[in-house]
């Protein structure tokens, strides 16, 4: 569903469409010539340092509003770090530069790269904190599933909703302790739980695609970068999202505070996490349901990317093939 009261910036038609793509894929092929070797920060390094490296040529000012790092001691973008050449509009960055980082150690499905980037002043600003997040695709009426419902009406009004009976409805979680009694619950409704590892932001992605995925909603707690960038490609394709941060210590309700976030009990809908025009790139690193991962070829390096944008509705899908290994920073 389109924004219908969003007014599509040219700079960003033109700077995202093609130039955004050029960071992801940077940062996704530097991440794949590590994948399979057990080093998670190492990988996250790679995709971090290309990413950077990559933001530094465009002509933007940007602020990286949704970072990474704070919080597991990853390699980072910082909150608050400028980005881009200075010479050009101010806008609001938040990144993901290695989504998987476990995924692509291992070698397993579903690692990608993803940015977004939008007018200054519309991307969610807080720490690098968890929240909590329910998804579902297009399709539904408005307010079907509710963040503070219990797992078991949400389920089974989701359910009434697609007209099937609550066996019918997949939930995707990502396999964490904390989440033991959301699993339960889901499960004594009849409905399935799809476990992942990793890769949150592809996880509320697959809701609004579940004749291909599978998965007709998203729960549970997960990283808050990872659901900034979620919602704003989310708002491209359709569907509704709701979370909450979690600000359960003192020093990060007084960082949010300091970031501007007045409530800390507040419930954001997608629109309040990504409003304005919105676009967001994502490189398969790992193959996925999404996204093929980095092919390395003995000539050329295959990427695919994704990219959503929220003024127009518009999805594209890019198949690259790169023949200059020296961009990539190869030797």
């Amino acid at each position: 569903m389109v924004d219908k009261k969003i007014t599509p910036n040219p700079f960003i038609e033109r700077i995202l469409t093609l130039e955004l793509v050029r960071v992801t894929e940077r940062a996704a092929v530097s991440a794949a010539r590590l994948r399979g070797r057990g080093d998670e920060k190492a990988a996250d390094q790679a995709a971090v340092d290309a990413m950077r490296r990559e933001l530094n040529k465009l002509q933007i000012d940007g602020t990286v509003v949704i970072g990474e790092g704070e919080r597991d001691e990853a390699p980072m973008l910082f909150i608050g770090e400028k980005v881009g050449n200075g010479d050009g509009p101010k806008v609001d960055i938040a990144v993901d530069p290695l989504e998987g980082t476990t995924l692509c150690a291992k070698d397993m499905p579903g690692s990608v790269a993803v940015m977004a980037m939008a007018e200054a002043g519309t991307l969610l600003a807080a720490p690098d904190v968890y929240m909590n997040k329910i998804a579902i695709g297009p399709g539904y009426p408005k307010g079907v599933v509710d963040l503070d419902a219990s797992p078991q009406d949400n389920i089974h009004a989701l359910a009434k909703a697609k007209g099937v009976a609550p066996s019918d409805i997949t939930a995707l979680i990502l396999d964490r302790p904390r989440h033991h009694e959301l699993i339960a619950a889901i499960r004594a409704t009849g409905a399935s739980v799809r476990l992942i590892s990793d890769g949150d932001v592809a996880g509320v992605i697959y809701t609004a695609m579940p004749e291909k995925t599978g998965i007709d909603i998203y729960l549970g707690i997960g990283a808050a970068p990872e659901g900034v960038l979620a919602a704003g490609a989310l708002r491209c394709i359709g569907g509704q999202m709701q979370t909450r941060l979690i600000l359960d210590r003192e020093d990060t309700r007084a960082r949010a505070k300091a970031m501007g976030v007045t409530d800390p009990e507040k419930k954001y809908d997608m629109t309040e996490l990504a409003s304005g025009d919105v676009i967001v790139a994502l490189t398969g690193v790992t193959d996925g349901a999404l996204v093929s991962g980095v092919r390395f070829g003995p000539e050329v390096i295959e990427t695919e990317t994704v990219v959503y944008r929220s003024a127009t509705g518009t999805v594209r899908s890019i198949h690259a093939e790169h023949r200059d290994f020296d961009k990539f920073h190869l030797d």
